[in-house]
């Protein structure tokens, strides 16, 4: 009997569809870890926002600002004024949001900091002031 050495067509279709789907659960797998990392960035640049405006703005002036920026929180890192996509908070389609609320003349008695998050609910802060 003459055997042949080497693999079946089987045998090598088994293999390439084990392996096609080993490689879809690894992307898979790494987007939902790159978006749950684009979510923790996001919720610490809110909350450096948030503590920037708490404990450095309102203590110092009595008020929160109409729109907030590098030039009136200038102890934030730059960076984190730029989402993950590379939008600036205030740009029309940045994934943060900062809405001032009961102002006069530029001074703010409460705000709302907000970020649009991929994997989990939006992130919010209020003013610790906020009723």
């Amino acid at each position: 009997m003459n055997k042949k050495s080497g693999f079946t067509i089987l045998e090598i279709i088994i293999v390439a569809v084990f392996a096609s789907l080993l490689l879809i659960l690894f992307f898979v797998q790494k987007s939902n870890l790159d978006a749950m990392e684009r979510d923790d960035k996001q919720k610490t640049a809110i909350n450096a926002m948030y503590y920037a405006l708490e404990e450095g703005f309102y203590q110092q002036n009595g008020y929160y600002p109409e729109t907030i920026s590098e030039e009136n929180l200038p102890i934030i890192d730059p960076a984190l004024w730029t989402d993950p996509f590379g939008l600036n908070l205030g740009d029309s389609m940045s994934s943060y949001t900062y809405i001032p609320a009961n102002c006069s003349e530029g001074k703010c008695k409460e705000y709302l900091l907000k970020a649009d998050l991929e994997k989990e609910d939006d992130y919010i802060k209020h003013s610790r002031t906020h009723n």
